[in-house]
């Protein structure tokens, strides 16, 4: 029970209905999955996850075009989530969401969730309604997360064109959102100009990683600068785990990532609990060898960016049930990613 958990989402009834009365069902071409702070709380035991930072996923408040009606869903979801977290404060933390692509409102809700809330950072979406972070005209809302040192959840939505048929969005569609965010970050010098920023990149980066070279020539054949300080600033995100601590995967992260700046995610509920225990299980064998390594993936490098979860009680040991079933399901998953690891 040492794992604190970045990338974990909520949907609160309320908010199921507000999306269900303008027609969406789904998100990323994905069903919205049951949820509620119990089922949450019983992944977490099994799965040996202490506290859970929580968010709103895609659409956010993007599918509501009027800015005041975004407004003040944002509102309502973050006074809903911070009463969440004061009756769990050790089980959970949240990101705020923000009414983007409204960045005048945006900022001013960054504030209020983050001075008043006591809020643990904000979600953005890699895109709102098509308009990408990074782009001109957002120096409001970066300026205001600057000097508050807000660590910002990037998480993607949705591309803004159609998707292509028999390619469910979140299977591929989600990593190139959140590497089009990250491009214009580093490109457009904000990674630069807030440095006081800790932004967490979903998913291991999307593309990030396994591109930095190919992305740092681009821009600095674009603008002149070194493709070392490009590459500096792509490595000085943050990256989550969250469906990715594969025996692919991983490896690549932690060879262009610092071993500091990696998180531990789960994305449940969007992810089940199975492909949570999978992808837990992929960072145990992975760090097997190397437990400093694996505890600073799961608790050490969180608790730099949110230190507050440090000086919370010590998590009681789960229900004898869950404790069985939790570890059932990891030795079982632990067997089958070795078999895939060394097939």
């Amino acid at each position: 029970m040492n794992r604190i958990d970045v990338h974990h989402h909520l949907i609160p009834s309320a908010y199921r209905e507000r999306l269900a009365a303008r027609g969406i069902a789904e998100a990323g071409g994905r069903e919205l999955p049951d949820w509620s702070p119990e089922g949450s709380l019983g992944v977490m035991n099994r799965a040996g996850i202490a506290t859970a930072i929580l968010s709103i996923s895609t659409p956010g408040t993007a599918f509501l075009t009027d800015a005041a009606e975004a407004a003040g869903l944002a509102r309502d979801l973050n006074d809903e989530t911070a009463s969440l977290v004061a009756a769990h404060p050790d089980r959970f933390g949240f990101f705020a969401t923000l009414p983007l692509p409204d960045i005048d409102a945006a900022a001013a809700e960054a504030c209020r969730a983050l001075d008043d809330l006591d809020a643990d950072g904000v979600v953005l979406l890699a895109n709102a309604r098509g308009t990408y972070l990074g782009e001109a005209g957002q120096e409001q809302l970066f300026s205001a997360l600057d000097e508050r040192s807000a660590t910002v959840f990037i998480h993607p939505a949705d591309l803004p064109a159609p998707a292509v048929t028999g390619i469910p969005p979140f299977a591929t569609d989600f990593l190139l959102d959140t590497t089009r965010a990250a491009y214009l970050l580093v490109s457009n010098g904000i990674r630069r100009r807030y440095p006081n920023i800790r932004f967490i990149l979903s998913h291991a980066g999307g593309f990030v990683p396994y591109a930095s070279h190919r992305m740092a020539v681009a821009i600095a054949g674009e603008s002149g600068r070194s493709p070392l300080d490009v590459l500096d600033d792509f490595s000085s995100f943050c990256f989550d785990t969250a469906l990715s601590a594969s025996p692919a995967a991983l490896p690549s992260l932690l060879a262009f990532a610092e071993p500091r700046h990696v998180l531990f995610g789960s994305d449940w509920p969007f992810a089940p609990e199975a492909a949570v225990q999978y992808f837990a299980a992929g960072l145990d064998n992975y760090t097997a060898g190397d437990a400093v390594l694996g505890h600073r993936i799961e608790r050490e490098n969180a608790l730099a960016l949110f230190p507050r979860l440090g000086t919370t009680a010590p998590i009681p040991a789960p229900a004898f049930p869950d404790r069985i079933r939790g570890a059932a399901t990891r030795t079982a998953m632990r067997a089958i990613t070795r078999l895939i690891a060394t097939s």
